[in-house]
């Protein structure tokens, strides 16, 4: 039988690994300290030795952050030198790889992770070079996924490294939202959607996902529809003119939109110029 034993929480690297779980949710929390605070750890953590300690830490962490930062915050809340220690399992995982998806799978049983932590990871674990490519990153830490579970979990990575920081809140983002996105990616979609979200970089994520609607919309239609999408840089969705003056077309059902933005736009001149053009590119006199 295994036995765990005690650690100082203050020995204890919990950024050791990229974390898969970059949110955690207050009332969870309040109630998990709170369970704590009552009856005690009821789960070890998990911690690994490090092969180079710091000055500061011993060990890294594997799984058990909700816990252990239950511990560190009744540590600073009694100030009594109480939940200063943690009961921990010590693993010998063979590689820092294996110790990822050690924490990955431990995660997968005890709490949903969102779709955009998933796909955060990923690129963190790639990013730090613990790995050498998303799809080395994908099949070390999901081995017992299957290869379409694999491909959306690559994806999501994708819309991570794309959009992280354009998006308020990503990891509210649903998995169908998630493939949404990646599936406007895929169209070529990038520069139309970021334009948008600067539009509205200050508004909470629903307002930011309608405010995309219309992109991602686009990217649900079949190329072939599309008489241009043959044509060499066809079709043109956004335009940047002189004057800061840019023009991006949306789809709206079976409609299309023309959307004009910048100084220019800010009277109404401009449309009566446009308008008047376009009616004598379709009623020639």
């Amino acid at each position: 039988m295994t036995h765990h034993i005690l650690i100082p929480i203050a020995d204890i690297d919990a950024e050791a690994l990229p974390r898969d779980r970059t949110q955690l949710d207050p009332e969870a929390m309040a109630e998990l300290t709170t369970s704590i605070a009552t009856s005690g750890l009821r789960q070890p953590i998990e911690v690994w030795q490090l092969s180079q300690p710091t000055e500061i830490h011993r060990y890294g962490l594997i799984s058990g952050l909700r816990r252990l930062t239950a511990h560190q915050r009744l540590a600073d809340l009694r100030q009594n030198g109480t939940f200063t220690e943690i009961a921990a399992f010590i693993r010998t995982p063979d590689s820092i790889p294996q110790a990822m998806a050690d924490m990955v799978a431990e995660n997968e049983i005890r709490a949903e992770i969102s779709p955009w932590e998933k796909g955060a990871t990923l690129l963190a674990a790639t990013r730090e070079g613990i790995f050498d490519t998303l799809d080395a990153a994908t099949q070390t830490l999901h081995a017992s996924a299957s290869r379409q579970k694999r491909a959306r979990l690559r994806a999501f990575a994708e819309v991570v490294e794309d959009l992280e920081d354009a998006i308020a809140t990503p990891e509210r983002l649903t998995g169908r939202q998630m493939h949404r996105l990646s599936a406007a990616l895929r169209a070529g979609l990038s520069e139309l959607m970021h334009h948008t979200l600067r539009d509205h970089r200050r508004s909470a994520l629903p307002a930011q996902w309608q405010a995309l609607l219309p992109i991602l919309s686009e990217s649900l239609d079949e190329p072939a529809e599309d008489a241009t999408a043959t044509q060499p840089g066809r079709p043109r969705r956004i335009l940047h003119l002189k004057q800061g003056l840019t023009i991006r077309r949306e789809k709206s059902g079976d409609s299309w939109i023309m959307r004009f933005s910048g100084p220019e736009t800010r009277s109404g001149a401009l449309m009566d110029d446009i308008m008047d053009h376009i009616e004598r590119y379709f009623q020639p006199k």
